[in-house]
């Protein structure tokens, strides 16, 4: 996909999405999951970091917009911005923490830090529902433009969900394109020598740490919004590890592939729990031939296709 027309094809698919989908809340699942992937992979696919605490960024994002509209009454639009900034936050801190490691060590470091945001949440059952979750965070109207909408209707919250998602993804494009996108590609290819060459490497990473957060907390800020309540998994590991196979299914370091993989993770799970309760072992299996036989993921692989053909056009 060319990179300057890579916000604009992906914004009129996602567009028309709802409109392949078998359901409409299939549809919202994969806009949400799909972002909360595409934030995800600006650290690991772009960055090389390798993080199995992310969920802590999405459920700050979840819990923060369900409690400024629980106990605080805020308008909804208002909190979507506390949890998505409440995101930022948590990223610079653990982000502070978590750099001054490397390989599996940063890796272990966030899974565990992780974790502590989560205890910190189940044990606050005051603000969060414990154990049970936060309930209550129900938008029925909202006034766009002084036009009232029925927030309840399916199709009406894909699309009011799908404007933030907008920004989000022009956002994340703006980064790649920019200067500062080169440098942590850089990185990725070499740390060593990105350094050598008079970049800030450590200032680098814990920016694109708290980008990758911010864009994760609005994923959950949209979840919360979406289901009515915050359920206490959205700050547990394993939607950390969902965040790494989306990735990989989809295809790391590419621009659409975290919503191709976020699409068949969770396409593969609305088919095989209809029929099975061991659904998690038959996307496992899916997960491993992808990996194993696929390793650019689905739409990486089809990148690098298409771009094979071209080459070997030009050269003809």
């Amino acid at each position: 996909m060319i990179a300057k027309h890579r916000v604009a094809s992906v914004l009129v698919f996602l567009l028309l999405f709802p409109l392949i989908m078998p359901y409409e809340a299939l549809a919202l699942n994969i806009l949400i999951f799909g972002l909360y992937a595409v934030g995800f992979n600006l650290l690991f696919g772009y960055t090389g970091l390798l993080s199995f605490g992310h969920a802590a960024f999405f459920g700050v994002g979840s819990y923060l917009t369900g409690i400024t509209i629980v106990h605080f009454g805020l308008p909804w639009w208002l909190a979507i911005v506390a949890g998505t900034l409440a995101s930022g936050v948590a990223g610079l801190l653990i982000g502070f923490l978590a750099i001054r490691t490397r390989g599996i060590y940063f890796s272990m470091v966030t899974l565990a830090l992780g974790q502590i945001v989560y205890y910190a949440f189940y044990k606050a059952e005051r603000w969060t529902g414990g154990e049970n979750g936060l309930r209550g965070v129900t938008v029925e109207q909202i006034n766009v433009f002084g036009l009232t909408r029925d927030f309840v209707n399916p199709l009406t919250k894909y699309y009011v969900l799908y404007v933030f998602v907008a920004l989000a993804l022009w956002l994340v494009s703006r980064i790649l394109a920019s200067p500062f996108g080169a440098v942590i590609e850089s990185i990725r290819e070499n740390e060593n020598r990105t350094a050598a060459c008079g970049y800030n490497v450590a200032r680098a990473k814990l920016l694109i740490f708290t980008l990758s957060a911010v864009i994760c907390g609005l994923a959950g800020a949209l979840r919360a919004l979406h289901l009515s309540i915050v359920p206490i998994d959205s700050l547990h590991y394993l939607l950390s590890g969902q965040a790494v196979m989306m990735c990989l299914l989809g295809g790391m370091g590419t621009f659409f592939g975290p919503f191709v993989g976020a699409a068949v993770f969770l396409y593969l799970e609305d088919v095989a729990t209809s029929f099975t309760t061991h659904w998690m072992a038959i996307v496992g299996v899916v997960f491993m031939i992808f990996v194993l036989f696929f390793p650019k993921g689905i739409w990486g692989t089809l990148v690098q296709q298409w771009q094979r053909r071209a080459s070997s056009v030009e050269t003809k």
